[in-house]
């Protein structure tokens, strides 16, 4: 089978997500998979940002370097060519809509070629969150079946709230079905698409394994005594600062690691005055088990808002595939699927208790027991029930919409 994905995730950064992880396995899995990669905006085309892989697709568009690249056997990448325009400024979602379709139609002036180079004849797009430029890609393209995967709730930030609320249950209503890795947001998805299947999430068994010796790397062995680590991005939205800052100024003797970029917040909080708190700055996944080898306790100090209330953290499960003890914010994800193995918290005082209970009683039992429940989860398993879904809707003819 051929599979197209669009994305608001690239493929060659240093952290996978939902999307870029079912690409890879389904290319393992030798299906032919095409990765089309975020378009450029005019914007970042003229001066271009600091993230060192906008900054490389922007230079393959000045030196005309080939679109298409092969990443592994049946997979590749597309770097788009033609720029976009912001028109996320229009009040209107109706005049909105109508020019995005011109930067829908840019991209899939784009994308046909590399199909026609890649000899995909017939195949499956796979839109990933990206409600506003991959809005009419379904006609643009015509693809086999259109899919949208729905595996964050973007539209609790205010980018996307101001027109993500109409077009993206008209997006989930024209795809052909809608595949969530939570079960909330299948709930959710099923409201306006009976086609919505749960299929969960996955983390790289190979790459997450707690037998490998894996050396303690330079930075964090400088660190003396009780490490408690987080890794992920360091932004506001998802965490919560001030839960943080008191953790660390209520036990001075235990160190607060934390691996990710910060944002504007988090890089001008009190946590960088704090003598027990070191930010040891972005890693590549591939660096992350070192460090989660050699850390304590895991951490997922999350905020409870929209965007997080009911997201699937694939960190908490490459936490447990190293067998370490993770204390969590009690989302709706982390109660119903990980609460038997990991302590929850919603404050300080719970956090701060459910932290020395981790501690305490942590055994090489405990630790094996968290080891094989993450390994229930793997994108083996995660793609084959995508494939199986798909199999099902090609074999039954989809219900009519109620409107």
């Amino acid at each position: 089978m051929n599979f197209v994905f669009v994305s608001l995730q690239r493929i060659n950064t240093n952290r996978e997500s939902t999307s870029t992880s079912l690409a890879r396995e389904l290319a393992r899995q030798k299906h032919n998979v095409l990765f089309v990669n975020s378009p450029i905006d005019r914007k970042d085309f003229l001066f271009p940002p600091q993230d060192p892989v906008v900054a490389a697709h922007v230079k393959a568009i000045k030196t005309k370097a080939a679109p298409v690249q092969q990443l592994a056997p049946h997979l590749w990448v597309l770097h788009p060519t033609r720029l976009l325009d912001s028109f996320n400024w229009v009040p209107s979602t109706p005049l909105f809509s109508w020019l995005i379709r011109l930067n829908n139609n840019r991209l899939a002036e784009d994308i046909k070629p590399a199909l026609k180079e890649l000899n995909f004849d017939e195949f499956v797009l796979v839109n990933d969150k990206d409600i506003f430029r991959g809005f009419y890609l379904k006609e643009l393209l015509q693809p086999r079946k259109a899919f949208y995967l729905d595996r964050d709730y973007t539209l609790g930030m205010p980018y996307w709230r101001r027109h993500g609320e109409k077009l993206e249950p008209a997006l989930m209503r024209k795809s052909d079905a809608v595949f969530c890795n939570s079960l909330d947001f299948t709930a959710r998805a099923q409201q306006y698409n009976p086609n919505s299947f749960y299929i969960g999430n996955g983390f790289d068994a190979a790459q997450f394994d707690e037998g490998l010796d894996t050396p303690i790397p330079d930075d964090l062995a400088a660190i003396s005594g009780l490490r408690i680590g987080y890794v992920g991005a360091l932004i506001t939205e998802r965490l919560d600062l001030n839960l943080l800052t008191e953790l660390a100024r209520a036990r001075p003797a235990w160190n607060f690691v934390l691996l990710g970029w910060e944002d504007q917040a988090f890089a001008s909080s009190a946590l960088h005055t704090l003598p027990n708190v070191f930010f040891l700055g972005r890693k590549h996944t591939r660096d992350v088990p070192a460090y989660l080898r050699h850390f304590d306790v895991c951490l997922n100090p999350q905020v409870l808002n929209d965007i997080t209330r009911s997201n699937f953290p694939l960190k908490i499960l490459e936490y447990l595939a190293m067998g370490k003890p993770v204390v969590a914010t009690a989302t709706n994800t982390m109660i119903e699927v990980f609460s038997e193995h990991t302590y929850l918290a919603s404050n300080v005082e719970e956090y701060l208790t459910q932290i020395e209970r981790a501690l305490a009683e942590d055994t090489p039992q405990r630790t094996q027991e968290r080891i094989k429940f993450a390994g229930q989860f793997s994108w083996e398993k995660v793609a084959k029930l995508f494939i199986s879904f798909y199999e099902q809707l090609t074999n039954v003819a989809r219900p009519p919409l109620t409107r």
